[in-house]
């Protein structure tokens, strides 16, 4: 398998936990068979349903107080009690725990460097520990299991099948971890370029929903919900009309004398391209028979191919430690100077931008889509190194605190 970075019972030690019978080594095994790439049902235009993933995640309640959440591609998990202890490998799921007010009981995480915590100091009230983050980064152990039993966690947000197919675990390694540490429940949906994940995707918020419900926040969740789909329509009813948008060349590379990059595909309806999608720009790929970054894609592309697509915008991931200031002062810069890079559209005419995280979650989708809405569209929402804000701080503060109108 393939290393990337870019899911009666045994009574286990966790008296409060139930796995449905075969369900973890049933659908592990399955899942590292060959498959067909899927690429999923395009969302709405808000980005937050598909019409063929639209049920409404519920936990199932039973009369002695627990409850069952159920999500591909482990299936149901019961709860007796409410998680209080948790971690997330990605920032994505992270920001769904401090967006529901969980912050305090997040013990590690899988890449402290991919998860982008700033943004959190716009928002009164909100914040996380970074140094326990450093300090119990599962990525630097390796994702071995023996961090996991470290840290103890009542719930694991993230994909199994990830950690079968991208770190070498094996079907009863996740069993083992499940069984004597806590549950599985995430499914990993950043991208959907990769063939292994041959089970059903979810949206941000599909996601969300779901994890909202294993932490039993039914409240923020809709209050959150509410909020994001007010900003999207108001931020879709100023767009241009469809044709006047521009395409868009999402890549990834981190230096700053880039040469070759590695490109995604904005079609793939990942939660990592949901703001290019509800901004209504195309993929500037569409057509050339260019695939996106998976774990067995890893093609890259140079200035010579970019200069055949010629698109309009060129965004570029790795580069989130920036302001856009200096990004443009050092990535910009040396495109302009490039003697092939300097013949693309998009950077004589400076359309060179950060390209977002590669995980996000529904805080982190707020911000991302102010920023693309102004380097997409500067004359309509303000340029993206301008103050200008589209939505309001304070009141995602307060539904993080839990502080809102039923």
């Amino acid at each position: 398998m393939v290393r990337d970075t870019g899911d009666e019972t045994v009574p286990t030690r966790r008296d409060y936990l139930k796995y449905g019978s075969g369900v973890v080594v049933g659908g592990l095994l399955a899942g590292c068979a060959e498959s067909a790439e899927s690429e999923g049902t395009p969302t709405d235009g808000t980005g937050t349903t598909s019409a063929a993933t639209s049920t409404t995640a519920e936990s199932t309640q039973t009369e002695d107080g627990s409850y069952t959440v159920s999500m591909e591609p482990v299936g149901d998990v019961t709860f007796e009690s409410v998680p209080e202890t948790w971690v997330a490998y990605d920032g994505g799921y992270a920001d769904m725990g401090v967006a529901l007010g969980k912050a305090d009981g997040m013990t590690g995480i899988g890449g402290a460097g991919r998860y982008y915590t700033g943004v959190y100091d716009e928002l009164p009230g909100v914040s996380v520990d970074r140094s326990t983050l450093e300090a119990n980064d599962l990525g630097n152990a390796d994702m071995s299991k023996e961090i996991f039993y470290e840290l103890d966690n009542d719930v694991h947000l993230m994909d199994p099948q990830m950690l079968v197919n991208w770190f070498d675990w094996s079907a009863e390694d996740v069993e083992e971890i499940a069984t004597n540490v806590g549950p599985f429940v995430g499914n990993l949906i950043f991208r959907r370029e990769d063939a292994w994940h041959d089970y059903r995707y979810y949206t941000l918020y599909e996601a969300f929903e779901t994890v909202a419900e294993v932490f039993q926040e039914r409240a923020r969740y809709e209050a959150f919900e509410e909020l994001h789909d007010e900003f999207i329509a108001d931020i879709q009813t100023k767009l241009p009309p469809a044709d006047e948008r521009p395409n868009v060349l999402l890549v990834y590379e981190g230096s700053d004398e880039p040469e070759e990059f590695s490109p995604y595909r904005l079609n793939d309806q990942g939660t990592s391209k949901k703001q290019w999608r509800d901004l209504g720009v195309s993929d500037a790929l569409a057509g050339t028979g260019i695939h996106g970054i998976s774990t067995t894609d890893r093609g890259r592309i140079d200035y010579e191919t970019m200069l055949e697509i010629d698109p309009d915008v060129v965004m570029l991931r790795a580069h989130e430690r920036k302001s856009a200031a200096e990004f443009r002062d050092t990535v910009l810069a040396f495109m302009q100077d490039h003697p092939v890079g300097s013949e693309l559209t998009a950077v004589q005419n400076g359309r060179v931008y950060r390209g977002g995280y590669l995980f996000q979650g529904p805080i982190h989708n707020l911000f991302l889509t102010e920023r693309a809405a102004k380097q997409l569209y500067p004359d309509v929402f303000g340029e993206v190194t301008s103050d200008e804000q589209l939505f309001d701080r304070q009141r995602v503060a307060d539904v993080v605190a839990g502080e809102f109108s039923d």
